[in-house]
């Protein structure tokens, strides 16, 4: 990984976004069938999230400033890999194989 300036990544996950066509459920359950572990994404579009269930409802209580539709393509299409500092090159080759058999 390379920290980029005014960066502050997290050491313990990587964040994967399908491209159209890569169906992230079942890289997800590749990945954890063969012992790579994910997580998903509490974040993206988040007035699709059910807390907002409420707020939907009644129509107030927030405001969409502009369109959603990156949002919606993160929540949809992404989800995290567990990385960590202490990773050897062999683990993160095996990531790597698995994604590519995924895909």
């Amino acid at each position: 990984m390379e920290i980029c300036p005014n960066s502050n990544p997290s050491g313990f996950g990587f964040l994967i976004t399908c491209m159209e066509g890569v169906y992230k459920n079942y890289v997800v359950q590749h990945l954890e069938k063969h012992g790579v572990q994910t997580r998903i994404l509490f974040s993206g579009n988040l007035i699709r999230q059910p807390c907002f269930d409420e707020l939907r409802e009644a129509k107030s209580g927030y405001r969409v400033a502009a369109s959603l539709d990156n949002t919606d393509l993160i929540m949809e299409r992404s989800f995290w890999v567990g990385v960590y500092p202490g990773m050897t090159d062999e683990m993160i080759d095996y990531m790597a194989k698995m994604i590519l058999e995924a895909i």
